[in-house]
């Protein structure tokens, strides 16, 4: 099946009928005194906390402030390095109808991150909203300004080529740049940043609103951004009840490792662009909301977003719509033409 492309974006989603959640079976009010005992111990045995961007349980802190790095997303940098083991992913354009990922990390530091490429505006904005210390190499005149004024603690790899980042001799620049987990600590001490302040939680859903999950069935949702090298496909493994991400056909996978970024949450949503130079370069309107896709356990959901104290979230009558516990891709597409549901059965 063709889908038609209209300006920059089009979304197009497979739903297969016939997709509807079990039921769950009834509770049985004829447990002994020894179960509820059973229940009560394993209660206790529960890790105490949970991650902000994940709502994964762990006994381990969470107090770690979050990490915002810039990731190259051209062909020649892929498959890249760390991607897996982010919290959260915000991938938007940058220059015509290529796109970069801010990736977020606080549950886990991965050994190697990258390609890193430089810094815009919006980015910077949406790194500021959880509190991040911001990654990069090279920056926007905007983005210069707002680093130049300190408006957020960074790290940027114009200044410390050869240092904190690290050149890796089997791609070419400008798509080769990298930076260690230990590097971005190493650098943060030097600055004298703060490691500690996790951000403010998600709302997640607990394991029933998980298991009645509703919604129309999205097995499989395609995205582009113009040209081919940057479409994206998402399709739904039901074996690890998880999203697997395609980046102009290949499965996106850790760089060496080749192990899969499987995701439970993408919060596909519209915003105004504007092109402001003649690079191509862009304002993205990340305040003012809009309509959104809500994917989850192979369903979809209408959703609006909201930016709350500069966090993007999804909405429904005012409300925070709830996350599974897990990895989250926020994909960011004009609003127009916006949204466009193409639905086959």
């Amino acid at each position: 099946m063709n889908y038609k492309r209209v300006l920059f974006i089009v979304l197009a989603i497979l739903l297969l009928a016939g997709c509807s959640a079990k039921e769950e079976p009834a509770l049985d009010d004829s447990k002994t005194k020894d179960q509820a005992d059973k229940k009560n111990t394993d209660v206790k045995d529960e890790p105490r906390n949970k991650f902000p961007l994940t709502g994964v349980s762990s006994d381990e802190s969470i107090e770690q402030r979050a990490v915002a790095v810039m990731i190259n997303n051209h062909p020649n940098a892929r498959p890249q390095s760390g991607l897996s083991k982010a919290d959260l992913v915000f991938e938007m354009l940058a220059e015509g109808d290529i796109t970069r990922f801010l990736a977020i990390f606080q549950s886990e530091r991965p050994s190697q991150i990258g390609p890193i490429r430089s810094a815009r505006d919006y980015y910077i904005e949406t790194a500021k909203g959880l509190d991040c210390i911001y990654v990069c190499h090279g920056f926007s005149p905007e983005a210069k300004t707002m680093l130049d004024k300190g408006y957020i603690d960074n790290l940027n790899g114009l200044y410390y080529d050869g240092t904190l980042f690290q050149r890796s001799d089997d791609r070419k620049a400008p798509h080769n740049s990298y930076i260690s987990f230990a590097g971005i600590q190493k650098g943060a001490k030097e600055k004298g940043y703060e490691m500690k302040g996790a951000p403010k939680p998600f709302t997640f859903l607990t394991e029933e609103d998980v298991a009645g999950l509703q919604g129309e069935s999205a097995q499989k949702v395609e995205i582009s951004y113009g040209l081919k090298e940057y479409d994206v496909e998402y399709e739904y493994d039901a074996t690890d009840k998880k999203y697997k991400r395609y980046s102009n056909g290949e499965q996106a996978v850790e760089y060496k490792s080749n192990k899969p970024i499987l995701l439970d949450n993408i919060l596909i949503i519209e915003a105004a662009h504007k092109v402001i130079d003649e690079k191509g370069r862009r304002k993205i309107d990340l305040n003012s909301g809009g309509k959104g896709y809500l994917l989850q356990k192979g369903k979809l959901n209408e959703v609006e977003w909201v930016n709350r104290g500069g966090r993007i979230i999804p909405v429904k009558s005012d409300e925070e719509v709830g996350l599974i516990p897990g990895k989250t891709w926020i994909n960011i597409i004009p609003d127009q033409p916006g949204l466009v549901k193409d639905v086959s059965f």
